[in-house]
């Protein structure tokens, strides 16, 4: 008895062996925009040059 797959499974089975570079090119992609090392001193210097914005930000009369 053969066990019930998604649309969406076959999908990405049939995408992973069309194109068996895609999951190199998404880790590539990761590596881009998130694992990376955070700079605590510009986090930090960052957080301290925020502006305080006004309650309601269209108000043109004060």
């Amino acid at each position: 008895m053969a066990m019930y797959e998604s649309e969406i499974t076959q999908f990405l089975k049939q995408l992973k062996q069309a194109r068996p570079q895609l999951e190199d090119e998404q880790r590539k992609g990761r590596a881009i925009w998130w694992d990376h090392q955070q700079d605590v001193d510009t986090t930090e210097r960052n957080r301290q040059s925020r502006v305080a914005q006004k309650a309601y930000v269209y108000q043109t009369k004060e």
